[in-house]
This record gives structure tokens, C-alpha cells and sequence, in this order.
């Protein structure tokens, strides 16, 4: 039986892997990928201390940094993100031990420099884990976070993360103006060469239990839609990006990943920065137990969303599936 139009058959194009491979329209490639790591202050004695909520990932104690990112620095991945553990005794309701000099999160970036110098450290910029009531910046006394107040905090933050070390200052709180603020407080201060990773399409999910867990928050249920972005909502992250764009950002993000590819094309087809996205601690956990329960084959899956991260349009995948997507590759 013959079939119309039978000279146009796309299946050429997918008849062995040496074509498909030829034509691909997007490539995958280990220098794509960041690493997102937990830092705490002592760590457990016999080494890294497992997440329940994140199988296969770890919270790092400063001594144990060191290898870690000589780790990932042989394995071509070109960057880290660092989240700090921080001591419950040490949080309080304005965060100030964020802006301590010696304190934990400017003690990992000095180790991972001195350990791993060509790794790319990208420090996070934002008060929740430095906070006792959670949210990402300060709190009246009606449990509203207060944009200006935060903004300065963030400022001073940014500067004690840029001058021990790091590449890259990641605001990921999501105030109004805290990346021109930023931007002109390290231009000011000397810091013209340290990039700004906004998180210009950060949302109000439900995707981030797991990291909370991580960094040992244990407060639950904390609405954070004052400021963060509703899920409902795309064009709000149009403005939020040409405002950032506009401030002074060098990479946007977009996170989570998975659930809002949309808001990933939306961004590469409206803005000409690089693009990142954050596959998230809840979009890990997920793939992990399935897989853990033979549901998906993880490998599979983990590479199929990588793709569709590089098909949306992002150039950079922050993914704890990092290190994993870097021995695939490099087999």
C-alpha cells in the first residue's frame, strides 16, 4: 500500500544513532552543568552526613569541602552552588550572621578556591538561612517582609560573599531593586569583575521541601507568595527579568525547572542574556523514588530532562544530578 507524500519520510533523518546524532538540535554538555552543595559547620565525624529527603546528596563540613569540589572541578563541572548549613543558635530575626566575615559561608568559598581554582563558586544571596522565621529577608511585626531593609542586608551580604572569593553573587530573594543595589555596592567597593546569578523567575512553590530540609529549616507551611512569584503567573517574569536585566544581572534564572519550561523559552525568546534553571530539590526527590522503586530507569529520565531543559532554550542547569550527568558524559 502506498502512502501520499511518500518522498518526505522524517524517519531518515532517526535511522541510526550516527544520524540522529548529526541533526540533533540540542547537545548536552558537561560544561552546562553547576552543582548545587550543602555546607554545614562541623558535619558528621565519620564523613559527609546523608539528606533523607535528597538520596544521594550530602551536607559537607568545611574539611570535607575541600575534596568535594577537587571532585567535581576533575570531572570538567565548571561551577558550585553553596548553601550553608548554619548553627540554629546562630539565626535571628534580621539574619546577621550572614554578614559575618569569618562566618560559615564565607569559610567555603575561601576553602573551595584554595582547593578547586579554576571551580566557578556561585554564593546565594539571601536571608533564610540565616533567619529563625524563615523567610528570605527581614519581618515586621505582622510577619511581612520588608523590601528596603532586606535590600540593604542584601547588599552587605553580597559584599562579604565577594571578597572571600566568590564569582558569582545569586540573589535569590526575590525583593524589588536588591540588583542594582547590589551592583552598584560592588562596583563601588572594587568588585566590577564578581557576577550577579539573578533569580529574575523564582516561584512560590512546592517543589523546594527537600532543600528546606537540607538546610535545616525546620518551620513549615511558610508562605512566601508576598514575594516570590505565583505560579499562575508568566508575564510577571518578563518584567521581573527586564528589571534585572536593567539593574545590572549577568545570568537569569528561572527556578524551578521541570514545571516551568514555558517560563524558560519565554525568557530566551524575549531576552539575550544567558539563561539558567534550577532543576529543584523536589524535582530530584521525585526521580530518585521512582527510580528507587523501579518505576523510571533514573539514568534515562535525568538525561530526557536535561534535554528538555536545553530544548526550552537554557544554557546553564544547576541539577544535584550534577555530578551523575558528568560520569554519563564523560563515558
Amino acid at each position: 500500500m502506498s502512502i501520499s507524500n511518500a518522498n518526505r519520510r522524517p524517519r531518515r533523518l532517526r535511522r541510526t544513532a550516527a544520524i540522529r546524532h548529526l541533526v540533533s538540535e540540542n547537545s548536552l554538555s558537561v560544561d552546562d552543568l553547576l552543582c548545587p552543595v550543602f555546607v554545614t559547620e562541623t558535619g558528621a565525624k565519620s564523613g559527609p552526613e546523608p539528606i533523607g529527603s535528597l538520596p544521594g546528596q550530602y551536607r559537607y563540613s568545611i574539611a570535607d569541602l575541600a575534596g568535594r569540589a577537587r571532585n567535581l572541578q576533575e570531572l570538567g563541572i565548571r561551577g558550585m552552588m553553596l548553601f550553608p548549613v548554619n548553627d540554629p543558635a546562630r539565626k535571628n530575626a534580621r539574619g546577621s550572621y550572614a554578614v559575618d566575615p569569618k562566618g560559615l559561608a564565607a569559610r567555603a568559598i575561601d576553602t573551595v578556591k584554595s582547593a578547586a581554582p579554576d571551580l566557578l563558586v556561585f554564593a546565594d544571596v539571601a536571608l533564610d538561612p540565616y533567619t529563625d522565621h524563615g523567610h528570605d529577608g527581614i519581618i515586621n511585626d505582622k510577619g511581612y517582609v520588608l523590601n528596603d531593609e532586606t535590600v540593604e542586608a542584601l547588599v552587605a551580604q553580597s559584599l562579604v560573599l565577594a571578597r572571600a572569593g566568590s564569582d558569582f553573587v545569586c540573589p535569590s530573594d526575590m525583593m524589588d531593586g536588591r540588583i542594582g543595589a547590589i551592583r552598584s555596592a560592588l562596583d563601588r567597593e572594587g568588585y566590577i569583575d564578581v557576577g550577579i546569578l539573578s533569580y529574575a523567575a523564582k516561584y512560590a512553590s512546592a517543589f523546594y521541601g527537600p532543600f528546606r530540609d537540607a538546610v535545616g529549616q525546620k518551620i513549615r507551611g511558610l508562605d512566601k507568595s508576598t514575594y516570590q512569584l505565583p505560579p499562575a503567573s508568566r508575564r510577571q517574569a518578563l518584567i521581573e527579568a527586564d528589571l534585572d536585566i536593567n539593574e545590572g544581572a549577568d545570568i537569569l534564572m528561572v527556578k524551578p525547572g521541570g514545571p516551568y519550561l514555558d517560563i524558560v523559552r519565554d525568557l530566551r525568546n524575549h531576552v539575550e542574556l544567558p539563561i539558567a534553571v534550577y532543576q529543584v530539590s523536589g524535582e530530584y526527590a521525585m526521580i530518585k523514588a521512582a527510580a528507587q522503586n523501579g518505576w523510571l530507569d533514573e539514568r534515562s529520565i535525568v538525561m530526557e530532562s536535561m534535554t528538555s531543559f536545553k530544548r526550552a532554550g537554557a544554557d546553564i542547569i544547576a541539577s544535584y544530578f550534577a555530578e551523575d550527568i558528568a560520569r554519563y558524559l564523560n563515558s
